[in-house]
């Protein structure tokens, strides 16, 4: 009897965070998603060095005045304006999660897209309030 010719076994490998931006097309609720857990990581890590800004600030009315002299470096302007982008978007992506938990209906292919287009649209319009607010425009 001949030998049945054996297919070789397919090979999972496991990929890393750039083939999944740059190689597979990910749907937009897929790309807030990972938004949503990069925002999230952003916050944890950040947390205790904010919250040391935060008790130097309330230290003494000194502190405060170097806190304020510290935040108008247009190099630290740049990263609360991330760390607020952050926020906003992890609050705004949270909501929608909720949202999707309560409501089963919003659990759809559609819906997840409108959803994800209201958490980018309304998360960067909060941002772009936060940076005029920032840099002075109002």
């Amino acid at each position: 009897m001949a030998e049945a010719v054996k297919k070789p076994r397919p090979e999972f490998r496991n990929i890393g965070l750039g083939q999944i931006l740059t190689a597979y097309r990910l749907p937009l609720a897929g790309r807030v998603s990972i938004l949503h857990r990069v925002s999230g990581a952003l916050l944890f890590l950040s947390l205790p060095f904010l919250l040391y800004l935060f008790d130097q600030s309330l230290t003494s009315e000194l502190s405060f005045q170097v806190f304020k002299g510290f935040l108008s470096n247009i190099i630290v302007k740049l990263i609360t304006l991330v760390l607020a982008w952050a926020y906003m978007f992890h609050f705004c992506a949270g909501v929608r999660h909720l949202l999707m938990d309560t409501n089963h209906d919003a659990v759809s292919k559609e819906k997840g897209k409108s959803t994800s287009i209201v958490v980018l649209v309304v998360s960067s319009l909060l941002t772009i309030a936060f940076a005029a607010k920032l840099f002075g425009a109002f």
